[in-house]
């Protein structure tokens, strides 16, 4: 996978979840799960775990000044990943539109954690949203979490279709 589109991305941020995951419930450093790996991983999943363990102490400070009322470490071990990989495209990926984080953030949680997880990580990372990238679309509204589940259509394979759903938004010269 090429890492470049949207499906693309979806594909990366999979596999990125899966390598941090395995490397946190392994205890082993993320150079070490590269290194095992028999095929490399696409640029973007490098680039978002990579920077994920580069960045881990101010994400996790991020992530606990605004997970009010839970503790990181008592958070599933999903959800504080899916969340540290999500603020860390906030805080370092300018190219992805903040709302594409967030969606695909709460995608990622609602299919692979608990019932609760879309909800708690739309909240925390649109609360982050709001303090990292000002005045840019950040918070999906309750009865758009529904509408995530049509990130599985196949006929919704790029940035413009969530911007036809009202999803997020895209400049002109992206559209």
């Amino acid at each position: 996978m090429s890492g470049a589109g949207a499906g693309g991305r979806r594909g990366a941020r999979e596999r990125a979840l899966s390598l941090l995951y395995e490397a946190e419930a392994k205890d082993e450093s993320m150079d070490s799960v590269l290194g095992a790996l028999p095929v490399p991983p696409d640029g973007f999943t490098v680039a978002i775990v990579t920077g994920v363990d580069a960045q881990r102490n101010e994400l996790d400070e991020l992530i606990r000044r605004f997970a009010r009322g839970w503790r990181l470490e008592r958070m599933p071990m999903l959800d504080r990943t899916v969340l540290r990989m999500a603020t860390f495209e906030l805080l370092h990926r300018a190219d992805v539109p903040t709302a594409a984080v967030i969606s695909e953030a709460v995608e990622l949680a609602k299919r692979f954690s608990t019932d609760k997880s879309g909800r708690f990580v739309n909240g925390v990372l649109s609360s982050i949203a709001a303090e990292v990238r000002p005045g840019s679309t950040s918070a999906l509204a309750p009865e758009q979490l529904g509408e995530l589940d049509l990130l599985d259509d196949p006929d919704l394979d790029d940035l413009d279709d969530l911007d036809d759903l009202g999803l997020l938004e895209l400049p002109d010269d992206q559209g």
